[in-house]
C-alpha cells in the first residue's frame, strides 16, 4: 500500500486527493494547504488527515509519494522538501518559475533516487492516446501543421502567471510529445486585456526542426471554453475536442483514390470521408495518477519526467520574451535528455 498526500488542495489539489482516495492500494494519508479549514474539510471528504503545514505531513504521515499543487513560484522549495524527505513527487505544471529552479529540481530529484514527474494532464486524454498511435503509425502520411486552441474566461484563482505559462504549457508539452520534434523557432504576439499583472491573450507560432508548424491561439478573454487540437498532413486532418474527448478524421478524398501517393499532392486536396474514432474515454487526471505510481512501484521513469517539463518552461519563455520584444526567437538545440 503505497502512502499519498497532497500538498495545495486549491483547484487541481483537491482533485488530486480524490483520485487517490479512489486507487486501489493507495492510501491518502495527509492534505497539506495553510488555509486550514480547506485542508480540513478535503480530508474528511476523503478520509486522511489536514495539515496547515506541509512540513509536518511529511515529517508525521511520512508518505511515499506527494502531488505538490501550491503556487508556481513556490514549486521549487516545496519539490525539493518532498524529495529530500523521502518521497517520490508529482508536481502539477508548470514545473518551475524558471528554468533554473526547474533543473535544481531535478537534481535534486536524481541526488535522492527518486521519481519526479510533471503533470502535463493533457498526454493522458483518451483522444490523444488514440491520435498518438494514429501519427505513430504513420496513418497521416508528413504533418504539415499542428494548431492548437485553449481558450476560456479569465480564472481568478491565477495571480502569479499570465495564459502563457498557465494555459499555453499545455500545448507545447502535446506538441513535442505527438510530434516527437523540437522547435527551432517561436514567434509570438501577445496582449493583456483584464490581467492585472501578466499577458491574457497569445497568438503564437512554433517551427519544428523538421519544418511542422505549430499555431497557438490561447487566451482568457473567451466566455466559454474551447479546447482543441488539429494535425493537418498529407492525409487529411485529425482533429481533437479535448472537451468530450472525441478524435475526428477528415480525409483528404484524393489522397485516398491515389492509395496516400506522392502523386496525390500535385492534384490538390478535396474533401472525403469524416471519421469519428472509437475513444474508450476516461478521467484524464486518474490515467496521469495510475502512471505515476506505477512508475513509483515499477522504479521506471515517469512518462513526463523533469526535463519534459523544462522543455515546455522553455518554449513558454521563449514565446514571453518574443512577446516583449516584438520579434521572433531562435532557440539554442534542446539537450537530450540522456546528456543533460
Amino acid at each position: 500500500m503505497l502512502k499519498a498526500g497532497v500538498i495545495g488542495v486549491g483547484a487541481m489539489g483537491q482533485h488530486h486527493a480524490r483520485v487517490y482516495a479512489q486507487l486501489e492500494d493507495v492510501d491518502l494519508v495527509g492534505v497539506a494547504d495553510p488555509c486550514h479549514d480547506a485542508g480540513r474539510q478535503i480530508a474528511r471528504l476523503y478520509h486522511g488527515k489536514a495539515y496547515s503545514d506541509y512540513q509536518k505531513l511529511l515529517a508525521e504521515a511520512r508518505p511515499d509519494l506527494v502531488t505538490i499543487a501550491v503556487p508556481t513560484a513556490l514549486h521549487c522549495e516545496v519539490v525539493c522538501a518532498a524529495l529530500t524527505a523521502g518521497c517520490h513527487v508529482l508536481v502539477e505544471k508548470p514545473i518551475a518559475s524558471t528554468e533554473q529552479e526547474a533543473w535544481q529540481m531535478i537534481d535534486c530529484a536524481e541526488q535522492v533516487g527518486r521519481v519526479l514527474m510533471v503533470g502535463h494532464i493533457v498526454r493522458f486524454d483518451a483522444a490523444v492516446q488514440v491520435l498518438k498511435a494514429q501519427l505513430d503509425a504513420g496513418d497521416l502520411g508528413r504533418i504539415f501543421q499542428v494548431r492548437c486552441r485553449r481558450l476560456g474566461p479569465f480564472p481568478p484563482r491565477v495571480k502569479d502567471v499570465g495564459v502563457i505559462v498557465d494555459l499555453a504549457t499545455h500545448d507545447l508539452d502535446l506538441l513535442r510529445y505527438i510530434t516527437g520534434e523540437e522547435a527551432v523557432r517561436v514567434y509570438a504576439e501577445t496582449e493583456q486585456q483584464i490581467h492585472s499583472a501578466y499577458e491574457d491573450i497569445l497568438a503564437g507560432t512554433i517551427r519544428l526542426r523538421n519544418g511542422i508548424i505549430g499555431m497557438l491561439d490561447v487566451n482568457w478573454l473567451t466566455p466559454s471554453k474551447i479546447r482543441e487540437l488539429t494535425v493537418t498532413g498529407e492525409r487529411g486532418m485529425y482533429l481533437v475536442d479535448h472537451l468530450t474527448q472525441d478524435l475526428y478524421f477528415y480525409e483528404n478524398a484524393e489522397a485516398n483514390r491515389e492509395r496516400w501517393a506522392t502523386m496525390s499532392l500535385l492534384r490538390g486536396v478535396s474533401e472525403g470521408r469524416m471519421i469519428r474514432f472509437p475513444v474508450h474515454k476516461h478521467e484524464p487526471l486518474r490515467a496521469e495518477l495510475e502512471a505515476f505510481t506505477a512508475a513509483v512501484r515499477n522504479e521506471t521513469p515517469p512518462p513526463v519526467d523533469g526535463r519534459d517539463g523544462v522543455a515546455a518552461l522553455r518554449l513558454a519563455e521563449a514565446l514571453m520574451r518574443s512577446g516583449r520584444e516584438g520579434r521572433s526567437i531562435t532557440l539554442e538545440p534542446w539537450i537530450p535528455k540522456e546528456t543533460k
